[in-house]
């Protein structure tokens, strides 16, 4: 019993001891984890720093943030401290066991901590940078689920990590850049790596319906001149009776009709003619450019050509600069979070037109008929929203003729002319993006994959200028199902 006693004592001690033991142990190891692990960005600008006893502590560095302090636990007494450049910073031996570091200006020095026999304890490469830890903290808190680290070199801030979209990843460079207190972004350094590289496709459609309406009619005398026995000459003065018509509205128009007559009566001799014109146009232009970018990055498209305009020298030389026209395309996608989408577009689609042209030394330079629109909008994926409109209606008319006689009922209307233009446009841009990802080759069909020469007697024969190929509509097993491709009836 007196056995069973002692040990029912002494184990309760033991575990005591042992707990007491294992916790010690645990904080010493604690502590020279906490001294010797890599930095990561939470603790590059550390409070306090301890060193244990027996722990070889050189040529550590230890970051100290502009204006803030360090405190470095000794676990022996220390009885002296040296800092090759006091400008840099200072430091502050307040207790045997415990040393203040206090940065004063960006740069770099050296401290060494000595014992009481001289023996060096520890020594530290100290840099002085300005604290970013504050500046992981706001950035980790302002964009959940980043993992961005800043961190100060020579007066910059270097992000790195990684974060979901290049939206967050620009995010946190503007953050930095107010952090730093300057508005470029000259002292903040982007290495931030995009996790998620999202493909944005823009397809962009550009609808034009042009209508114009041209009415001419007129009556001209020409070579009415009266020169027989019937003439009234006074002297020299013979009179003289004719009329040309003046369209003023529509100038350039040459292909009248003319009806005419000629009347021979005596030395009398008059020409009239009646010019009439009306022509109905309507032009369809249609453009549907599609480009394909990565999130954050500019893409741009052309299809059309160059024209040359000449240029003036020195010494009477002539030098030609190219100027693009056609279907352009201008974009720069940003994937936002929820699956929006800001686009920056620019778009155009231009032509050769001889509305504007100028000579030039017998050189003719055409004018451009340009739509364009440029804008910044938001959007989800595969929402189409209209980036532009233009309604546009132009009237003219004008009614010449000879005063009083054209104002006579039924008769008037030998004595005057009328010229009528009316236009009318109608122009829209609808903008749609998507967030795509690479399909297999299999999948996609070229343009010209089912364009195929005809033989020579379908040629000869039946006019025609490529095969034709006649649609299954039972959907039978095959190459080609339905009307694909470069099919013409």
């Amino acid at each position: 019993m007196k056995k069973s006693n002692k040990t029912r004592t002494v184990r309760p001690a033991m575990r005591t001891f042992a707990s007491r033991f294992i916790l010690a142990s645990a904080i010493i190891l604690a502590g020279v984890m906490q001294t010797g692990k890599p930095a990561t960005a939470q603790d590059n600008f550390p409070n306090q720093v301890h060193i244990a006893a027996g722990e070889r502590a050189s040529g550590r560095i230890l970051n100290v943030g502009i204006g803030r302090s360090v405190v470095i636990n000794l676990a022996e007494d220390a009885a002296d401290v040296l800092v090759s450049n006091p400008e840099i910073a200072d430091a502050v031996l307040r207790t045997p066991r415990r040393i203040f570091v206090i940065g004063n200006t960006a740069g770099q020095s050296r401290l060494v901590l000595f014992g009481r026999s001289g023996r060096e304890l520890a020594s530290f490469n100290l840099r002085v940078e300005k604290d970013t830890s504050d500046l992981t903290r706001i950035i980790r808190k302002l964009i959940p689920g980043s993992n961005i680290s800043a961190e100060s070199f020579n007066g910059s801030v270097v992000l790195s990590g990684t974060a979901k979209t290049s939206l967050e990843a620009q995010q946190a460079a503007d953050i930095a850049a107010k952090f730093q207190g300057v508005d470029s972004s000259t002292e903040v350094v982007n290495l931030i790596s995009v996790s998620g590289k999202d493909q944005v496709h823009l397809k962009v459609t550009v609808a034009e319906v042009e209508r114009s309406v041209i009415k001419q009619l007129g009556v001209q005398f020409t070579n009415a001149t009266l020169t027989g026995p019937a003439a009234a000459a006074t002297g020299n003065f013979i009179p003289f009776l004719g009329r040309t018509n003046d369209f003023s509205v529509n100038s350039n128009i040459i292909n009248q009709l003319n009806v005419g007559t000629v009347l021979n009566v005596g030395g009398t001799s008059i020409d009239a003619r009646l010019q009439a014109l009306q022509r109905d146009g309507v032009v369809r232009t249609l453009a549907e450019p599609n480009l394909t970018a990565i999130s954050g990055e500019n893409a741009s498209f052309l299809a059309g050509g160059e024209f040359p305009i000449p240029i003036a020298q020195d010494d009477n030389e002539i030098t030609f600069e190219f100027k693009t026209f056609g279907v352009g395309l201008d974009f720069t996608p940003i994937v936002m979070s929820g699956g929006r989408i800001s686009l920056r577009v620019k778009t155009e689609v231009s032509e050769l037109s001889n509305d504007g042209s100028i000579t030039l030394s017998d050189i003719v330079i055409p004018a451009l008929k340009v739509r364009r629109a440029e804008s910044t909008i938001e959007l989800p994926s595969g929402g189409t929203l209209v980036m532009a409109g233009l309604l546009k209606e132009q009237y003219q008319q004008t009614v010449d003729g000879v005063p009083g006689l054209m104002q006579l009922p039924i008769l008037g209307s030998l004595f005057k002319s009328r010229d009528f233009l009316r236009e009318q446009t109608e122009l829209m841009v609808f903008v749609t993006p998507y967030v795509v990802n690479p399909v297999a080759r299999q999948q996609l069909v070229r343009p010209d994959e089912n364009l195929m020469p005809p033989s020579d007697a379908e040629t000869i024969f039946l006019n025609r200028l490529n095969k034709i190929f006649s649609v299954n509509e039972t959907g039978d097993a095959g190459t080609y199902h339905g009307q694909v491709g470069f099919i013409y009836k």
